[in-house]
């Protein structure tokens, strides 16, 4: 980043020499720093950005967790950027203002107007709007229409896209139940349905695609032509399959769709990748539907170039570990010829700043260079996270942020050849920055420009650390794994050690800002962020080799000689207790080597393997105080999972602690629980430290 800029406004407060901040101080003093969610660029009045010397606006959505009124503040920020002969000068346009009600929004192709998707109180009626310079153009209430439910929103599967000519937009909704009217009460108790006749609709079972999208059953592509304020759904999508992240084809004659296969029954599909799914094309005019993508595959995330040429998509196999490795295809439009851009990473080299696959949910949605070759991809790299710069004619990658002190680079936006992306580290908030993009080439270096420069937090360093597993010698595949070592500066005494590996098991830990991790460290502590073998970021085979491992080779991998305290947030503890309780039965098997079919029922053998993995069977050996973190809406991992363990550690002894979070999910997400799940972490360790009186707790 460039060197002299103006930081953000604000100072740290820090506790007198001696003294330690509480843990809800230490929280709130790091979690108040927004995260951008969106950004997109407007040309002004003179065209569309081309040459030197064009004036742009750049629109900022951001979100901050809000604790003294429980809740997440959302609002949007404004700036001009000028492109210049020395580089692009940013300056702030408009004061910040709230958003209240929004659920999605988009600019037009042209970025002269803004689709907007909000809701109405007190009625909650989702109503479509069109807002140019002028103002609000249009207002349509989708609710009233009655032609589907609720729009998706977020998810893979939400979408809002306008047409090429700026006349339609194309968005997802769930599909309108029979004899349900959308935003109509329901029938008064004494209307009951007349004994021995037809009965209602309404206690019929509709399966959702579980944890977060428990709500999202029966998705339908949905079109509002703007000039006529009508609403069509789109009844060509073949029947087996679930449609979302739709854009409009070359010319808007058609519409280009992922669908997800839901039959015999839905899987979890929230961080899963490998869901069999395909990437589809559904020509208007003739309702043909066809698809384009391998068959037999998890396709999805379809990009469209500029130019109209070009469909650029992420594919992976189905089946096996529930996030893998990925190829990036490329489908030229007018011959449906379709090659490999990027291959499955199976073992990267030695060298750090090698390619080592990509591994993201999802392509940014403005991904493409202006010239209709070169496009842009935020994926996990070893502990770090960057922004790698792909030439589809050549295969070629250039990683535009390596060797940065940011750990976490995530594009926001490229548009015009301006990429706006935010960066992070573990001991620095993100920062808003820009760019624009050098002609093929000559990308390097890119000169990034703050937008909105966040300080480092003083008092904590970082770094990466490698480390060589020789005490598995049962283990297959890499030997090497890392992790992140956060660390309080200063002082003279050690540093109680706090051991985090993630969960998954196939995920991440990449060198990002995480308030509650620099929080522990304000509070004395060390902190550990393990990247075991098998974690995403390093290679095919190593997610490969903890295959039929789970349970001991992550735990060899994390593994310190003894601990003091133990904090679990939505623990599996009994692995053959979950099958019929998650939304992902599947895991199961495949994280056990146990082969998975839809309409397989366990075996005994299958039990007993599960059973000896489940860290149930070890609860005699523990001593250490245990804490249990749980959400009771977790479709992923049952909450009986924890009350067991519970029960089973205090009949052992075990100083045991349970907190239940009734909303909570499997992430345990939400401003008041992420609040007040560190908070009882936090002085949980501290109690069994003898750093603060333990609080005796009824049973």
């Amino acid at each position: 980043m460039a060197s002299g800029t103006q930081r953000g406004a604000g100072s740290w407060g820090q506790p007198a020499e001696g003294q330690r901040s509480s843990p809800g101080a230490c929280y709130r003093e790091l979690s108040r720093f927004p995260a951008v969610s969106c950004a997109a660029l407007g040309a002004t009045a003179g065209g569309r950005g081309q040459g030197q010397g064009q004036a742009f606006l750049l629109h900022t959505e951001c979100r901050q967790p809000d604790l003294p009124r429980r809740r997440l503040l959302r609002f949007s920020r404004h700036y001009s950027v000028q492109r210049t002969e020395r580089g692009l000068a940013i300056s702030q346009a408009a004061l910040s203002t709230e958003i209240h009600n929004r659920l999605l929004g988009q600019d037009s192709p042209s970025g002269q107007r803004r689709a907007v998707l909000v809701r109405s109180p007190p009625q909650g009626h989702e109503l479509l709007e069109v807002w140019d310079g002028s103002g609000r153009s249009h207002c349509v209430d989708l609710t009233a229409l009655g032609k589907h439910g609720a729009v998706y929103t977020e998810g893979p599967f939400a979408c809002l896209a306008w047409s090429h000519l700026e006349t339609q937009l194309l968005y997802v909704a769930e599909r309108s139940q029979p004899g349900h009217v959308p935003g109509a009460a329901g029938p008064a108790e004494d209307e009951d349905e007349e004994v021995g006749g037809e009965y209602g609709e309404q206690f019929v079972y509709h399966e959702g695609w579980g944890e977060k999208l428990s709500t999202c059953s029966a998705p339908v592509l949905c079109i509002l032509d703007i000039r006529t304020s009508s609403v069509s759904v789109l009844e060509s999508v073949p029947e087996h399959v679930s449609p979302g992240q739709a854009l409009w084809s070359p010319g808007d004659t058609g519409v280009v769709f992922v669908g997800w296969w839901h039959e015999p029954f839905r899987l979890g599909l929230s961080a899963c990748s490998n869901r069999r799914s395909g990437v589809f094309h559904l020509e208007l005019a003739s309702g043909h539907c066809k698809l384009l993508s391998a068959p037999n595959r998890a396709s999805f995330s379809p990009r469209l170039s500029p130019d109209g040429q070009r469909l650029l998509y992420l594919e992976g196999a189905v089946g096996g570990p529930h996030r893998q490795c990925l190829q990036l295809r490329l489908l030229t439009w007018q011959t449906r010829q379709t090659v490999t851009v990027l291959d499955v990473v199976q073992e990267p080299t030695g060298s750090e700043s090698s390619f080592t696959g990509i591994y993201t949910d999802a392509l940014p949605l403005q991904c493409w260079a202006a010239d209709s070759r070169r496009a842009l991809l935020c994926t996990p790299q070893r502990s770090r996270t960057d922004l790698l710069l792909v030439d589809t004619e050549t295969s070629t990658i250039t990683n535009l942020t390596a060797g940065s002190p940011e750990g976490c680079w995530e594009l926001l936006t490229i548009q015009w050849d301006l990429l706006v992306a935010t960066c992070s580290a573990p001991h620095c908030p993100p920062s808003l920055v820009m760019a624009e993009l050098p002609p093929l080439g000559q990308e390097l270096p890119l000169h990034w420009v703050p937008v909105e420069d966040t300080p480092p937090v003083p008092g904590i360093t970082w770094k990466t650390l490698t480390v060589q597993q020789n005490s598995a010698p049962h283990s297959a595949g890499p030997q090497t794994f890392e992790a992140l070592l956060l660390s309080p500066t200063g002082g003279t005494t050690p540093h109680p050690l706090v051991v985090c590996p993630h969960g998954g098991p196939h995920a991440v830990f990449d060198a990002r800002w995480r308030p509650s991790m620099a929080a522990l460290c304000q509070l004395g502590f060390a902190v550990l962020l393990v990247n075991y073998r098998g974690s995403l970021g390093f290679g095919q085979a190593s997610i490969e080799c903890l295959q039929s491992r789970v349970g001991e080779q992550d735990v060899a991998d994390t593994q310190p000689e003894r601990y003091r305290a133990c904090a679990l947030r939505n623990p599996v503890s009994n692995l053959p207790a979950l099958l019929g309780t998650s939304d992902i039965p599947d895991w199961r098997y495949a994280s056990l080597g146990l082969p998975y079919s839809f309409q397989r029922v366990p075996r005994v053998e299958d039990l007993v393997v599960m059973l000896q993995r489940s860290p149930i069977i070890q609860a005699a050996q523990v001593r250490a105080p245990v804490l249990l973190c749980v959400g009771a809406r977790d479709r992923r991992v049952s909450p009986t999972q924890a009350l067991e363990l519970y029960r089973v550690l205090r009949a052992c002894g075990v100083p045991t602690r349970l907190l239940w979070y009734p909303e909570g999910g499997h992430a345990l997400t939400g401003v008041e629980t992420e609040a007040d799940v560190f908070g009882n972490c936090a002085r949980w360790l501290l109690q069994h430290l003898g750093q603060l009186p333990v609080e005796q707790h009824s049973p």
